[in-house]
């Protein structure tokens, strides 16, 4: 069967480029995407704009002429170490690609890029960050995740959970698939089919 590919949910993107046609293409081309964008010329402006509002991701640019994009990726990370950096170049380099990389840029894109791969970065750093979730979405996908991984570590089938814990089947496939949310009861009981506490199996994803 033909996997379609979901839709990116909407992200807030700051955009860093001193490059005035580069900004208002990135722009167009990501609110027609049904992103919200925010345009930066200069470091000072995305200092402003993040402190404002932390957006989902940076597109960074590489060369800012007398800034280097190393120098701006150093104090994004020094400010907000989670933040999702994708750096943005028009010439390739690769001491800048070890420096990106070194502090932990998430994606480098070499310009021009296609809107693909434009569209590719954002769609692994969604899918690997879970951006443009709300908690509770971010709360059922891990929480799934977590638990289907439990299940894989003690060779459980579904059918070996549903019976330590007296919940059916469907219900436990859902709740992996991060469909739904297990209620109260059910967390706990869940926990204690794997001999946890249901607050160090939160921890476990990060909540």
């Amino acid at each position: 069967m033909e996997t379609v590919a979901r839709p990116l949910p909407p992200l807030d993107i700051v955009v860093l480029d001193d490059d005035a046609d580069f900004r208002q293409y990135l722009e167009d081309i990501l609110k027609d995407d049904g992103h919200q964008v925010r345009l930066c010329a200069t470091p000072d402006e995305i200092w402003a704009t993040n402190a404002e509002r932390l957006p989902d991701v940076v597109l960074l640019d590489m060369k800012m002429g007398t800034v280097t994009g190393e120098q701006i990726l150093d104090q994004l990370r020094a400010r907000w170490p989670e933040l999702c950096v994708i750096i943005i170049t028009g010439y390739p380099d690769l001491d800048d690609m070890r420096a990106a990389f070194r502090l932990r840029s998430f994606d480098y894109l070499t310009k021009p890029f296609s809107l693909s791969q434009l569209r590719e970065a954002l769609e692994r750093a969604v899918n690997t960050l879970g951006l443009g979730q709300s908690d509770v979405e971010r709360l059922r996908e891990r929480l799934g995740q977590r638990i289907k991984a439990l299940r894989a570590e003690r060779d459980w089938g579904l059918k070996e959970l549903a019976a330590a814990t007296s919940i059916s089947v469907s219900q436990l496939s859902s709740i992996e698939r991060g469909i739904h949310l297990p209620s109260l009861e059910g967390l706990i009981t869940i926990s204690r089919a794997f001999h946890k506490k249901p607050s160090a199996l939160l921890a476990d994803i990060d909540f």
